[in-house]
């Protein structure tokens, strides 16, 4: 042997090596040098020695919003808002239409459809002209919407003389009712 080799050999230290299996070890890929390796016992990246398991950081989910009792003008305010627009938009007017007949901004509409602005009894008595609608349907609350509809469809005799009868029907005969109905609106034809 030669001089230089085994000054060399008694130099470098004797490393206790085991042998592992290719398939068990995890491939890992160091976010910072980008070098992909077989993770390390120390679960440090070999050639920058960061730690290859970074943390996420947690990010906070969304902070729930306790809800505060609607003050019962506000809420009047926003039904009434919700009708205006609803109403508008059914008669195919615009906000700045529906201004011009009303004579006030085109902001003003805005504010009141927004829920910005409550508007006066003076204001909602032309609001409902200018909508052509009763005062009482823009001011009404959902029990008496109810009632309306339920006016109205009452005031069909035929849908009348149904409606008695529900109450002593059961849920398959109600069921077959409507699936009757349903057929007959869309032109359907049974076969027996």
């Amino acid at each position: 042997m030669h001089r230089g080799v085994l000054a060399l050999a008694l130099r470098t230290p004797h490393m206790a090596t085991t042998l592992a299996s290719v398939e068990t070890r995890e491939v890992v890929h160091c976010r910072f040098c980008k070098l992909v390796q077989f993770r390390p016992n120390n679960s440090c990246c070999v050639r920058c020695r960061r730690p290859l398991d970074v943390e996420e950081p947690v990010r906070p989910g969304p902070i729930p919003v306790e809800s505060h009792p609607m003050d019962p003008a506000t809420e009047a305010g926003l039904r009434v808002a919700g009708l205006v627009k609803e109403i508008r938009r059914a008669r195919h007017l615009s906000q700045r239409n529906l201004a011009g007949r009303m004579q006030v901004p085109r902001t003003y509409i805005s504010k009141i459809e927004n829920g910005k602005a409550i508007p006066t009894l003076s204001s909602l008595e032309r609001l409902a002209d200018a909508l052509g609608v009763h005062v009482r349907q823009l001011v009404r609350d959902a029990r008496s919407q109810r009632e309306e509809e339920e006016a109205t469809i009452l005031a069909d005799p035929l849908l009348a003389e149904i409606a008695a009868l529900l109450p002593c029907l059961g849920s398959l005969h109600r069921s077959l009712i409507a699936s009757a109905a349903h057929d007959m609106a869309l032109g359907h034809r049974r076969i027996a």
